[in-house]
């Protein structure tokens, strides 16, 4: 009964029309019940269309900005930004929750059924194969907004979130540990990478996984996991199909862009224009660059009276899941903590080189060539902050590396998210755990 009720609801969702996106081109459309490689196509699409612009939000809690009280919409993010999950005000956004699991039921829905139902064919095995893959990134998202960080010595008994492989849209899911999540992710990578097709995916439909933005997605998934051989062994392989740099002294495309050389997936929203509208970049950000040698400055920023905008747009243009520079970070990281200092410093200047000035890479040369170890990290994770400024991927940054304070002003309070406060962690949305009792 639960398998019939499932696949009715399935059949009266809409694939809506997302509006007609020129860059992305994502648009399902129709009522369908899914057989073909063509209806599930659809389904994918609607998959891909439907994920989570989490990373948006997620800014507001990192040290990249500071809130702009003068909006309309104020009320509806000023708890994120004071870093308060529970007992929050009924007009406060919450962190998307059921949104990843109706993008999960979908590949669930493909992986199970579609499986079954679509004739062999490589569209079929490439179809398969995203919906692996996308499963496998929406549940790495998720462990690392509602789990801890993963350590190998606690990650068997960290709370992670529930894992739903199936398409019973009736069962009550009960958490899994972060382990547990980290070894589905790794099942679903396998799997997606045995029957992966394209290997490049082409501008306009590159927010598609393919089989290097899959190893992109290895690489980093390693790197959460402190597991530096994996991590360079798949950054390199990535490099190897997809290492250009944009060259910030003669190109005006930003590397983030869609059609930038760097795109490697154009998938996540990650810095959408109610965030833009929302917030200016923070005193501490704008203070790490120096906006005569670094040209990621002026691409970045824009002055507003006394304060800074930050112009990394919130259009599609500018979606972003994986680009060449996070291989060469990947890299430089990996490759210091295997103990290889001088490849770390070199694989790192690839990326700086096409970043400053000539006269300010040759600064940069000479401050790199004297740090040890351990300043060449803090470098690392500063030029982390520069080079994906409002790209999602500071608050993961600050929760792996460096649970360090933060401050806050909302409506003239001062807030403090303080050193490894339990709050780098999200809580469960109140909606998830009304809904769920297991929660």
């Amino acid at each position: 009964m639960k398998k019939i009720t499932t696949i009715i609801a399935l059949a009266v969702i809409s694939f809506t029309t997302i509006g007609c996106d020129r860059f992305l081109d994502i648009q399902p459309e129709g009522k369908v019940i899914p057989t073909t490689v063509e209806d599930y196509r659809k389904v994918l699409t609607s998959a891909y269309a439907k994920y989570p612009a989490h990373k948006s939000l997620s800014v507001l809690r990192t040290d990249e900005v500071t809130i702009n009280e003068n909006i309309s919409d104020f009320n509806v993010y000023r708890e994120i930004a004071m870093w308060k999950d529970t007992n929050n005000d009924s007009a406060t956004i919450e962190f998307p929750w059921v949104k990843f699991y109706s993008v999960i039921f979908y590949l669930n829905q493909i992986i199970n059924e579609g499986s079954k139902t679509m004739k062999d064919s490589p569209e079929k095995q490439q179809i398969l194969a995203e919906a692996y893959a996308l499963r496998a990134y929406a549940y790495f998202d998720m462990v690392n907004l509602y789990g801890k960080p993963y350590n190998n010595a606690t990650a068997s008994t960290d709370r992670g979130v529930p894992i739903s492989l199936d398409i019973d849209i009736e069962a009550v899911l009960s958490p899994s540990s972060v382990q547990e999540v980290y070894n589905q992710i790794h099942a679903d990578m396998s799997k997606a990478e045995g029957i992966m097709v394209e290997q490049k995916q082409t501008a306009g439909i590159n927010y598609r996984f393919s089989k290097v933005s899959l190893m992109a997605l290895q690489a980093r998934t390693a790197l959460y996991q402190n597991d530096w051989n994996k991590a360079l062994f798949y950054a390199e392989q990535t490099l190897a199909i997809k290492g250009e740099l944009s060259d910030l002294n003669t190109s005006s495309t930003a590397p983030h862009h869609y059609m930038s050389v760097e795109s490697i997936m154009a998938l996540d929203d990650v810095f959408d224009s109610a965030a833009q509208n929302l917030s200016f970049a923070s005193t501490e950000l704008i203070s790490k660059y120096n906006n005569t040698t670094d040209k990621r400055f002026a691409m970045y920023f824009e002055k507003n009276g006394s304060k800074y905008k930050i112009i990394k747009r919130g259009s599609s243009e500018f979606k972003v899941s994986f680009r060449t520079a996070e291989m060469y970070f990947i890299k430089a990281e990996a490759l210091l903590k295997l103990n290889k200092l001088d490849e770390a410093k070199e694989t790192l200047l690839k990326v700086l080189k096409n970043r400053y000035t000539a006269e300010g890479y040759a600064s940069v040369q000479t401050e790199v060539a004297s740090m040890n170890a351990s300043a060449f990290m803090n470098f690392i994770l500063d030029e982390r902050f520069r080079e994906f400024a409002a790209e999602g991927h500071r608050w993961f940054d600050l929760r792996r590396a460096n649970q360090k304070e933060i401050k806050h002003t909302v409506s003239g309070k001062e807030y403090i998210l303080q050193p490894n406060d339990v709050r780098y962690t999200i809580e469960y949305p109140m909606s998830a755990k009304k809904n769920n009792p297991n929660l």
